[in-house]
């Protein structure tokens, strides 16, 4: 007969189930398609999960390890933050001294913008996946600019598509804002400086990214993207600081 469950060492009964790398990856890829393995591989090296390891040398991962992989996504994916500012707000959540998950639970962490901002996570519109693709006729209906407008920004190389005349979730993005700022009197041709300094950028950019997005490794391959997204949202971040300190005067602040 077997002894009754009350038997069983209470740290033994209590002990959660480890997961394998691949098994941890099927559990994100419902929510973040573009993960892989050399993903999570990174996000250990960068710190910011520390799954256990077997004599083996094999990664094991608990649920905790999964909700903070799933914050780290999140707050990339919805929020573009850069590592850093991620790495700091998982490390005061380490210190607050808040009881660990067990089981299935999931600690409670909100992806907080670079401004100290808490958004609400229904208002928060993740991006499309790269993989998109939209007809002209949807990407006008989906982003509220003018087939016009769309004729001009076209010619001014500020959005282009994908042959054979497919655009993508960034092009989606782009003429979003575009008609947004249409709405307040902007014009295509008030937007060639944006091209221009998108250009600088990239140029300045790639020379960082290009060594590593050269090598064949592919935890180097995924440093590359994580590098190339991390020097976006700084430069977001820089553009929008310098915008509100220019505006300042006028605003009479």
């Amino acid at each position: 007969m077997n002894e009754p469950a009350a038997s069983t060492p209470s740290g033994a009964a209590r002990a959660p189930a480890l997961m394998s790398i691949g098994e941890v990856l099927a559990q994100l890829r419902a929510e973040f398609p573009d993960v892989t393995i050399s993903k999570l591989r990174f996000l250990e090296a960068e710190g910011l999960v520390e799954p256990q390891r077997t004599p083996a040398g094999y990664r094991k991962y608990g649920w905790d390890d999964v909700a903070r992989l799933r914050f780290v996504l999140t707050a990339q994916r919805d929020r573009y933050l850069p590592l850093r500012v991620i790495r700091e707000q998982l490390a005061e959540w380490d210190v607050s001294d808040a009881p660990a998950p067990v089981g299935r639970s999931r600690p409670n962490l909100v992806a907080v913008g670079p401004g100290g901002e808490v958004p609400g996570r229904e208002s928060v519109e993740p991006v499309e996946p790269s993989e998109v693709r939209l007809g002209r006729a949807e990407l006008i209906s989906r982003s509220g600019v003018e087939e016009s407008t769309l004729v001009e920004l076209e010619r001014l190389g500020v959005l282009v598509s994908d042959p054979p005349g497919w655009y993508d979730a960034d092009a989606l993005i782009i003429a979003s804002a575009v008609a947004g700022l249409a709405a307040y009197g902007l014009e295509p041709r008030h937007l060639r400086g944006y091209r221009s300094a998108a250009d600088r950028e990239v140029g300045l950019f790639a020379q960082l990214v290009a060594p590593l997005a050269r090598q064949s490794d592919p935890a180097a391959r995924a440093r590359a993207a994580e590098t190339a997204r991390e020097l976006t949202a700084l430069s977001q971040q820089l553009h929008a600081a310098l915008v509100r300190v220019g505006l300042r005067s006028t605003l009479g602040r």
